[in-house]
């Protein structure tokens, strides 16, 4: 039974007595079974986790550096949903909701709607960087769906938490054509505005998020348009199955996934002969025979299935080889987009697209030129093992710019198109890293996925996959990378049948690697698979480009209106010692040019108040005599410098170890303010501070 609060004589006993509560929310919504019992589990799993539905839960959003990393890592899933999440909110804008995605943490990435809501929304914090996972929030749209994997509405008093009873939430997850979670995307509004059809249309906009992903993924291949009904073959309904040109299956939607019955991990086991019976050579000799009118295809089970075929132009020559080059070709043709794509977005919301930092185009090894002759060095190495398939491992300290780096290799390479995987060895608990890099099958362990999971490697096939915190990868679990690593292919847990794995490797740390072989935390011979070619990133005290940068980074943020540096500012920025390297840079510019606003030029009073207490405390212990306990102290907590780039190599886990607690010294113990002022996440601060 589903737990409610007794109905008094208040407002909000009245609103029950009116049908907003669990009792009476069959006078909003139909009965469903299902439904019902998908909130009752959730309340289950809520009350196992500790919360109360009196909470209010944690609405503190993320600090600045774990928000942008956040935003990095989903860039790609933001351009493909930002321009859906507009048409949608013009669908649903009479109700004045709000249309939120959020990634797999649970975490808001982004949110447009209506600004009554947003006003109303600000207690609940329906705002980026806010974590909505039922483990923070208990039973809601976002949270829910995320467990569950599957749609879900969650209506007034079926929210955990009484201080979310307010509004009616509809959401539904994104999936890569892998089957993989990419995040979900949610409707929520006030619950008296509460629409039947809502859930509809978020499924049917999260549809749309992964047809134009399944499209830019398989952009140069075969694709299938198929449906059981001629007339919804355009259509979201109809299912879109990726064939790469030796006829290997490389990925579905959802529907072409429900048509054959299959699961994600399932397709992978099939081939077009499998499905169709028959091979592709004879798919396109079909196609050419075939009326203008659509193929027809039968599966084994005997349902009968009308399709065509679209592809790019660097097929097309290949197929007509396979039948004679008189042959005419029946639906083949060159194609950019998928016909169930929606239409293109508003002008408004195009811009807004266009000017949104996550939206930028990846960056190569150029954009990461701007005079440094260090890094000039790093690129030039770099270029010349690109395509080479020679694993790199990139050095560096904490916050110097190691992801960007590993993308930039990977756009500069033959690769681009493919998908880009990064790791987080050290984010990903001990327990879940050997099914998250190596993926399981259905009923692989307690808890898995009802589908199983394709892991990090096969999802990064054909593509690169990039390792960051290598070091702090597990003992046990180095044998088996290094293993997948030499012979390209992969076993799921659960799983019997071993898979291609075509990966370009990039590793990086902040750790010393070889010191680490010595203490026998880390195999030598990964090491020397990882170490093709290793590359030092230099901190940003080091650098000569910082002008040079932080002009770029206020270019790329602020494309449409770029501020200039205030002279005080340009002054302020070159006597800091960046101990959080560009990450700190890139959000102490990000909040100054937000504060700034529409002013022409960045001054001192746009810079945040954190930056400005750093300096001062700086300057005061520099103003401090010899031998006074400023000084001494100031002494005692700064690294002495290192005579060479060599040594300093050696130590850079020692120099970040002392950075971190000079900082958290500084602000009596306060891991939140040290955290934003070294630009990374409390966790990581937590897991140092542990490994002392």
């Amino acid at each position: 039974m589903l737990t409610t609060r007794p109905t008094d004589g208040t407002a909000s006993g009245r609103k029950r007595e009116l049908g907003f509560g669990h009792s009476a929310t069959s006078v909003l919504v139909p009965s469903d079974p299902a439904h019902v019992e998908a909130i009752r589990k959730s309340h289950e799993r809520c009350a196992a986790l500790g919360l109360t539905r009196i909470g209010h839960g944690d609405y503190t959003p993320l600090p600045r550096a774990d928000l942008a990393l956040a935003h990095e890592r989903n860039r790609r899933l933001f351009v493909h949903a930002a321009p859906v999440m507009e048409l949608l909110l013009e669908q649903i804008l009479v109700s004045k909701s709000m249309v939120v995605l959020a990634d797999t943490q649970g975490t808001v990435l982004h949110s447009v709607g209506h600004s009554d809501l947003m006003e109303r929304t600000a207690k609940v914090a329906l705002a980026p960087g806010v974590n909505w996972s039922e483990s923070s929030k208990g039973t809601n749209g976002m949270g829910t769906a995320l467990v569950t994997e599957e749609p879900v509405f969650v209506h007034a008093d079926e929210h955990f938490m009484y201080a979310n009873d307010f509004l009616t939430c509809s959401a539904a997850p994104i999936f890569d054509p892998r089957g993989n979670l990419l995040g979900v995307l949610d409707v929520t509004g006030d619950h008296r505005t509460f629409h039947a059809h809502t859930l509809g249309l978020v499924k049917m906009s999260a549809r749309m998020i992964e047809n134009h992903w399944l499209t830019d993924d398989c952009r140069h291949a075969l694709r299938l348009h198929f449906h059981s009904r001629v007339e919804f073959i355009d259509t979201l309904m109809g299912g879109i199955l990726a064939v790469g040109e030796d006829g290997r299956l490389m990925g579905a939607n959802r529907s072409a996934l429900d048509l054959l019955g299959l699961s994600p991990a399932g397709l992978r086991m099939n081939s077009l002969e499998s499905l169709f019976g028959m091979d592709l050579a004879r798919l396109l000799g079909q196609a050419r025979s075939a009326s203008t009118g659509p193929l027809a295809l039968t599966l084994a089970n005997g349902l009968q299935l009308h399709a065509r075929l679209q592809m790019n132009w660097p097929l097309v020559r290949p197929a007509m080889e396979l039948g004679g080059p008189e042959a005419p070709v029946a639906e083949v043709r060159e194609v950019t987009e998928v016909a169930a794509e929606p239409a293109p977005p508003a002008p408004q919301a195009r811009e807004r697209a266009r000017a949104a930092p996550e939206a930028e185009a990846a960056p190569d090894l150029s954009w990461l030129q701007t005079g440094d002759a260090q890094v000039e060095t790093v690129v030039a190495k770099l270029r010349r093992v690109i395509d080479r398939d020679i694993a790199v491992l990139i050095l560096g300290e904490t916050g110097t710019g190691k992801e960007v780096l590993a993308r930039a290799i990977h756009q500069e390479s033959s690769r681009a198109r493919q998908p880009f995987v990064a790791v987080n060895c050290a984010s990903i608990p001990e327990s879940l890293i050997e099914a998250e890099l190596f993926g399981y099958e259905e009923g692989a362990f307690t808890g898995a996925r009802r589908r199983g999971a394709v892991g990090r490697i096969l999802q990064a096939h054909g593509g690169t996959l990039f390792l960051d915190e290598v070091g702090d990868m597990p003992l046990a679990l180095q044998a088996r990378l290094l293993r997948v690593l030499q012979e390209r292919e992969v076993t799921p847990l659960g799983g019997t049948r071993a898979l291609a794995a075509d990966v370009a490797v990039i590793a990086a740390t902040h750790c010393n690697l070889r010191d680490m072989i010595e203490q026998q935390t880390f195999r030598e011979d990964l090491y020397y698979r990882l170490n093709g070619l290793s590359v030092r990133v230099p901190p940003l005290r080091e650098r000569s480009d910082l002008m040079a940068l932080a002009h770029k980074i206020l270019r790329s943020r602020c494309p449409l209106r770029t501020p200039a540096l205030d002279a005080e500012v340009v002054q302020l920025l070159q006597g800091y010692h960046w101990p959080g390297n560009v990450r700190q840079l890139v959000n102490v510019l990000r909040a100054a040019a937000a504060m700034a606003g529409d002013d022409p030029a960045i001054t001192r009073a746009h810079l945040p108040d954190d930056f400005i207490e750093d300096l001062q405390r700086a300057a005061q212990r520099r103003a401090a005599p010899p031998g006074s306990p400023g000084a001494a102290n100031d002494a005692a907590r700064t690294p002495a410098p290192q005579p060479d780039a060599a040594k300093s190599t050696a130590t850079l886990e020692e120099l970040e170890m002392q950075t971190i607690l000079r900082v958290v010294q500084e602000l009596d113990g306060n891991i939140s303010l040290a955290s934003k002022r070294l630009g990374i996440s409390r966790n990581t601060i937590y897991r140092k501070l542990r490994r002392r």
